[in-house]
């Protein structure tokens, strides 16, 4: 084999899934069709339950210091501010959930960020490859590319987005629908005559022009500008076609926008993969879904299903874990990616605001065959959550948890010996945990409880502990 695992495709979701091999010691290769990383603000929103993954990946100091809140919505009437409009549901940091709001990052620096993260580790994207041709037997997989040589790799992962060369390949299908038949413009310009301090918002007028919205970018010189059409128009993508949309839908100048630098439009759908594995290989991201950008679940989702395959393609190639374990991804992540789906549609269409739903600090794992509740009284906690923050006996818990490994912690129980790949934390009873032993993951979720450790040793023999 050239290498365990290949990676196709270097968005979110595949550079994701590189860090979090390349740190577990798997060898991987992520490739991309393209010549460089995708230039575009896109999926710029990054919610509470994604940043506590990028804590791990160990990304969060860069991803923080790359963007900043979302401002509040400003509307316009007339050319005059006819008042304001806050986006999302307000929500206050706590000890167990240290991350309250999205955060605004351009997709392409997330992807800069993610990329030198990989680097760091030992990873690299191998740009300019094209995957023409996939086929696998019981040992390995192997693709063929328009140019260069074929890759042997024992597992692939499809992360090469919502038109998916390899899901096609594969003879998977994708079930979905229109969520507005209406087409939207999005781009990155350069714009003056509006502050920063403000997403700028101007509501359809009387005389049927469309919705316009402005929303600069954090961490950057350059707006969002996002432009609903009618149905069955075609956007021009042009600056001198911005400047029409401009000019007719607000009170600025057409020569206000002075740079274009990313463009394109879409016509808002929702779809899941009939199937998220064929054999060896996985569809993770875009390729498995395909989600409205309304209230920003799509990158999210995303980069955890790559945060929840990492680890058990890790488990499998290199800790003696049975195959099988990988059964569990399309298991515990289809599921997520289907509620998220019917989320992001509910909210594009007005029905839902964007608050705890859309931050995923709720999502888990409960009927996973690879989730065990033995506690004779669960608390509100429970296995298959995710592992909540906090301090034990001095301990933050995001602390302990950071890393590859899968971590105990005991609160007011003692706890029995571990195997090595375990760490352990423990103390006395404290609210969000309550009392008794949680066998945390790696990717931060209670996968066993117990008031004792009876059954422990069983469970992490199915992890090949």
């Amino acid at each position: 084999m050239d290498t365990d695992v290949l990676v196709v495709g270097a968005g979110p979701t595949g550079l994701a899934l590189g860090i979090d091999l390349a740190r577990r010691g798997v060898a991987a290769l992520v490739v991309e069709q393209a010549g460089a990383l995708f230039p575009g603000s896109r999926g710029k929103g990054i919610q509470p339950r994604t940043m506590e993954v990028f804590d791990d990946l160990g990304v969060l100091d860069a991803i923080r210091a790359a963007g900043g809140p979302y401002p509040v919505g400003m509307i316009w009437q007339d050319g005059r501010r006819a008042g304001e409009h806050r986006m999302f549901d307000p929500a206050e940091a706590s000890e167990d959930s240290p991350y309250t709001g999205p955060w605004m990052v351009p997709q392409w620096r997330t992807q800069q960020i993610l990329r030198a993260r990989l680097e760091e580790l030992g990873g690299k994207v191998a740009f300019g490859r094209e995957v023409v041709g996939l086929t696998q037997d019981a040992d390995g997989v192997r693709a063929e590319f328009a140019s260069g040589e074929p890759v042997t790799a024992r597992y692939a992962v499809a992360a090469d987005g919502g038109r998916s060369t390899v899901r096609r390949l594969l003879g998977i299908g994708m079930t979905g629908e229109t969520v507005d038949p209406n087409p939207t413009l999005v781009a990155d310009v350069r714009i003056s005559g509006l502050d920063r301090d403000n997403w700028h918002v101007f509501p359809p007028g009387g005389d049927g022009d469309g919705f316009l919205a402005i929303c600069p970018l954090a961490g950057t010189e350059d707006f969002q500008l996002v432009a609903r059409f009618p149905e069955g128009t075609t956007p021009d993508l042009s600056l001198e076609g911005i400047w029409k949309v401009v000019a007719a839908r607000s009170h600025l100048a057409p020569q206000a926008v002075t740079q274009v630098r990313w463009a394109s439009d879409f016509r808002p759908r929702a779809a899941l993969a009939d199937r998220f594995r064929s054999g060896r290989v996985f569809l993770a991201g875009d390729a498995a879904h395909v989600h409205s950008p309304a209230g920003g679940q799509g990158l999210n989702t995303s980069v955890q299903d790559a945060y929840n395959l990492g680890w058990k393609l890790g488990a499998v190639l290199t800790g003696g874990a049975p195959a099988s374990l990988l059964d569990t991804y399309e298991e515990e992540r289809r599921p997520i990616a289907a509620d998220m789906l019917a989320l992001s549609t509910s909210v594009h269409r007005g029905e839902t605001r964007r608050g705890e739903a859309t931050r995923q600090l709720g999502l888990g794992y409960r009927d996973s065959s690879l989730t065990q509740e033995t506690r004779t009284a669960p608390t509100a906690l429970r296995a298959g959550d995710r592992a909540p923050d906090g301090e034990l006996d001095g301990v933050r818990l995001f602390d302990a948890f950071r890393g590859p490994h899968w971590t105990l912690v005991a609160v007011g129980t003692k706890a029995p010996a571990l195997p090595e790949p375990v760490h352990g934390v423990s103390g006395a009873e404290q609210a969000t945990y309550s009392k008794g032993l949680f066998l945390v993951r790696p990717d931060g979720y209670v996968g066993w409880a117990g008031d004792t450790g009876d059954g422990l040793r069983q469970y992490l023999g199915r992890a090949g502990l």
